[in-house]
C-alpha cells in the first residue's frame, strides 16, 4: 500500500468519524426539540443547577454487612439517606443541588398501604420546591412502590425509584452507582411528564411495566417485551422511548390520574387481597372467607371462582378483577399493581364500569393514533 493510500484512508476514516459525530449531535437536537414541544418548560432554566430531593425508605442499598464480602447477609435500613448522599461528593455537587429527607429506614416489604399514603404525601411536599425527586427502597417490593407512585403522585416533575441488590458496606456494592445514576437521570429532567420510573444497574423502566426478576442478580428489574425507557451511561441519558402518558403533558387534568390522595382519608382506602390459582386450589373457600372478612377487592391470578360463590362475594359488596399469574390478560400489569390501582379505584368509585374504565385507562394503556 502506497503512502497516499494511507493518507486517503486516513482522511475517509476521519470524515466518518466526523460525520458519526455530527449524527449524535443531530439526534440529541432532535431528542431535545421533541421534548420541547412536550413539555415547554424544557426552553428555560436548562443552565441553572437543578435541585433533587431524596426520600429515603431504606432497603438493601443503606444496608450494613458484617464483612465486605457478604453480599446476602446484612442488615437492611441501616445507613441515614445524608450520609449516603456524603460519600457521593464532590461528583453528585456537579449535578445537582441534593437535599434529603429520612421518610424511614427499613426493608420495603414492612411497609404497609398506611406507609405508601404517606409516602405519596412526602413526595409531592417535595416537589413543591424540588424539580425532581429520587425515591430509595428495598428492591423486594420496588415494583409496587413505583406503580402505587406512579398512580398517586400528582406533580408532572420526574420522579426516580432506586435501591441496590447488594448492601452499601460490601465490595462492589452497586447501592452507590444507583444512587449517583438516579440523581442524574432525575436532574436531567429527561423524565418530566412520565410518571414514577424505576433506575437500577444503569437502565430505566416505566413503573407500570417493570417487575422483578431474580432475588440475586443485579440486572433483577426487566420490562419483558416491551423493553427498557432508556440508559444512564456516566452522566449521558439516553431515551429510546416513553410511557403513553406522556401524550397528556400538555394538558395536566388528563395527565393526572383520579387518585388524588388529598380528596380521602386513609381508612378509605378497601382492603383487597390476591388470590392465586393453581390446580385443585380452594378458590371458593377462600372467597367466601375474605368476603365475610370485609375484603372488598379481590384480584384473582389464574383460575375463577364458583358462580354461586362469586355472586354471593359480589352481593357483599366484593368487586373482583381477573388476571392471568403473572399479568393481566394479553397486557403486561401484574397480579400485585392490578391490587394497588384496584384498591385506588375501590377508594374513589362504586361504579364496576368506572372501574373498569380505570384500568383500560391506566392498567392497559397505550399510544393513541
Amino acid at each position: 500500500m502506497s503512502w497516499d493510500d494511507v493518507q486517503s484512508r486516513t482522511r475517509i476514516g476521519d470524515m466518518t468519524m466526523r460525520t458519526r459525530r455530527f449524527v449524535g449531535r443531530l439526534r440529541r437536537v432532535m431528542s431535545l426539540l421533541m421534548l420541547s414541544v412536550l413539555c415547554p418548560w424544557l426552553a428555560s432554566g436548562q443552565d441553572q443547577i437543578p435541585e433533587v430531593t431524596i426520600v429515603a425508605t431504606g432497603g438493601t442499598i443503606a444496608g450494613k454487612a458484617d464483612t465486605r464480602t457478604s453480599f446476602q447477609s446484612y442488615r437492611a435500613g441501616q445507613l441515614p439517606i445524608e450520609e449516603m448522599v456524603d460519600e457521593l461528593r464532590p461528583q453528585i455537587d456537579e449535578v445537582a443541588n441534593v437535599t434529603t429527607v429520612q421518610f424511614g429506614n427499613r426493608g420495603s416489604g414492612s411497609y404497609d398501604i398506611s406507609d405508601y399514603f404517606d409516602l405519596t404525601v412526602a413526595v409531592d411536599a417535595a416537589l413543591e420546591t424540588a424539580d425532581a425527586v429520587v425515591v430509595t427502597s428495598g428492591t423486594t417490593t420496588m415494583e409496587e412502590f413505583a406503580f402505587w407512585l406512579d398512580l398517586t403522585v400528582r406533580s408532572q416533575k420526574p420522579v426516580v425509584i432506586t435501591g441496590a441488590m447488594r448492601p452499601w458496606t460490601v465490595i462492589s456494592s452497586d447501592g452507590p452507582a444507583n444512587l449517583f445514576n438516579a440523581i442524574v437521570l432525575a436532574a436531567s429532567r429527561e423524565t418530566h411528564c412520565f410518571g414514577t420510573v424505576l433506575m437500577l444497574n444503569d437502565e430505566f423502566h416505566a413503573a407500570k411495566e417493570v417487575w422483578k426478576s431474580n432475588g440475586m442478580r443485579l440486572d433483577t428489574f426487566t420490562s419483558r417485551e416491551l423493553g427498557i425507557l432508556g440508559y444512564i451511561d456516566e452522566r449521558e441519558v439516553r431515551t429510546y422511548r416513553a410511557p403513553p402518558r406522556v401524550q397528556a403533558c400538555n394538558n395536566r387534568g388528563r395527565w393526572v390520574t383520579p387518585f388524588d390522595l388529598d380528596q380521602i382519608s386513609k381508612d378509605q382506602l378497601p382492603r383487597t387481597e390476591i388470590l392465586i390459582g393453581y390446580q385443585g386450589a380452594g378458590l371458593d373457600e377462600a372467597i367466601t372467607a375474605w368476603s365475610d372478612a370485609g375484603v372488598k377487592g379481590i384480584v384473582i391470578a389464574g383460575g375463577r371462582g364458583s358462580e354461586e360463590v362469586v355472586d354471593a362475594a359480589e352481593a357483599n359488596g366484593v368487586v373482583f378483577h381477573h388476571t392471568q399469574r403473572f399479568r393481566t390478560g394479553g397486557d403486561n400489569l401484574y397480579p400485585q399493581k392490578a391490587r394497588l390501582l384496584l384498591m385506588l379505584s375501590l377508594a374513589f368509585s362504586s361504579e364496576p364500569n368506572q372501574i373498569e374504565n380505570w384500568f383500560t385507562r391506566y392498567g392497559f394503556a397505550e399510544f393513541s393514533q
